[in-house]
């Protein structure tokens, strides 16, 4: 009556496994190997197909290693066509660890300011937990990625090479994470006296966040001497120039007029309109995160379309569901785990995000679709693991899985049909800090 699990509670569920001999092969199965190399989908892996109509990269992918950056990277490799047709250079690299030391320097601005703004609520308030628990995590959205360049610029890799800190981020999120933890608790009991107390203690604390940034990343270069010998040999010289003059000069996207087109099939976010997360971003001045929830076929349209005009895509998923490394392929049926476990996997991308599932992971590049007689069948997707990972680091993506697990693509305003353009206009519904189309890829 208790709902304890009685001795024969226990007794029956081991009878009722013992009893079944498909259970019984599936532990000798699944004990010796992997489940994925027992579930996988023979019928899928049969009918992979790389070739795709429309192909755009002729690159090498990029490695974010042991870090969590990889929205930075994908925006960096989106703007970084630009720069690679621009010049004449067949391999270009923006530093991922210039973009994020200033990232890393804002969120704590970022942080520290929703403390002071939610000082008198309990520590254990909801939204002062969620805060509390997030701080200092590598992860973003595209609208941080295009504050960061507004506000920063960005600088050549060899300008602001890696570091040990920059690609592998535990140790140096772990000093982040406390020296924060800890502010928030002075800035706290400074903002009961007054706000002005409470930012002269953010202050001291900021202090010491760039001190441990520059210590762990290295110092951001205030103006380099841009020079290159182009794929020709060819030897190029532009003199000194600023990051900010860097973008100003090579970054071809304007990336302040991109809006993120989202898919969250939930009742309580509407089509066609657009919505922020309370608390997420990174500097503060700039234009909010806000999504405009679109149907599917309407943002797979606009990233075909956009593909087949030549420029990749940025967009966020989940991306470790139904998924190979080995045969670089996502396809939503990937893994028969219904048939392994005799049990139901019902849950639709709506019930996934309301009971808590699914959410976005991680941001990649759309850099080939395949479309035939006006359908998409197949996207091809650049990642940033390196190309150990994948096919030399290059994905397929089938379009079943781009219905269940991609969220998020950032489009250039004058793509979106006209409704969509006016309701960007819209004011957007607030959803909490913790819902989760606030993840942070």
């Amino acid at each position: 009556m208790n709902g304890a699990l009685a001795d024969s509670d226990l007794e029956q569920l081991r009878k009722d496994f013992s009893a079944n001999p498909q259970y019984r092969l599936a532990q000798n199965a699944v004990t010796r190997v992997t489940v994925d190399d027992v579930a996988i989908n023979r019928e899928i892996l049969n009918a992979i197909d790389h070739s795709l109509s429309t192909t755009l990269d002729d690159w090498k992918v990029t490695n974010q290693e042991r870090s969590g950056r990889c929205w930075l990277f994908a925006g960096l490799n989106l703007l970084r066509v630009g720069v690679m047709r621009q010049t004449g250079l067949k391999e270009f690299e923006f530093s991922q660890n210039h973009v994020m030391f200033w990232d890393k320097i804002e969120r704590a601005n970022y942080f520290l300011e929703a403390i002071i703004e939610t000082s008198d609520r309990d520590v254990d308030d909801r939204t002062v937990a969620f805060l509390l628990d997030g701080v200092a995590g590598d992860g973003g959205q595209w609208n941080m990625f295009a504050a960061l360049v507004a506000k920063h610029g960005l600088v050549p890799k060899g300008y602001m090479p890696e570091t040990q800190s920059s690609s592998n981020t535990g140790k140096m999120n772990a000093i982040l994470q406390y020296q924060l933890r800890q502010g928030a608790r002075a800035v706290r009991e400074a903002a009961a006296e007054s706000i002005e107390a409470a930012r002269a203690v953010k202050a001291d604390i900021l202090q010491v966040i760039y001190r441990v940034l520059c210590i762990h990343l290295g110092t951001p270069p205030e103006r380099f001497d841009w020079q290159w010998t182009d794929k020709d040999k060819q030897f190029h010289r532009d003199g000194v120039l600023t990051p900010q003059e860097f973008v100003a000069k090579y970054v071809s996207l304007p990336v302040q007029d991109f809006v993120c087109l989202v898919n969250d099939p939930r009742p309580s976010s509407p089509v066609g309109r657009t919505f922020t997360v309370e608390y997420l971003g990174n500097v503060i001045g700039a234009p909010p995160v806000t999504y405009l929830n679109a149907d599917m076929a309407v943002i797979k349209d606009i990233a075909a379309r956009t593909i087949e005009n030549g420029e990749p895509v940025w967009f966020g998923c989940d991306v470790g569901k139904m998924m190979s490394n080995d045969y670089a392929i996502w396809d939503a049926r990937l893994y028969d785990l219904p048939s392994l476990y005799d049990a139901e996997f019902g849950l639709d991308k709506a019930a996934r995000l309301a009971y808590h599932e699914t959410q976005m992971t991680h941001a990649m590049l759309f850099t080939g679709v395949d479309v035939l007689d006006g359908v998409t069948r197949r996207w091809r997707v650049e990642n940033s693991w390196g190309s150990e990972r994948g096919k030399d680091g290059f994905y397929t993506m089938n379009d079943s899985w781009f219905d269940q697990y991609v969220f998020e693509i950032a489009a250039r305003r004058d793509a979106l049909p006209a409704d969509l353009q006016r309701a960007l206009d819209s004011e957007p519904i607030v959803l909490p800090a913790w819902d989760p189309m606030g993840a942070l890829a």
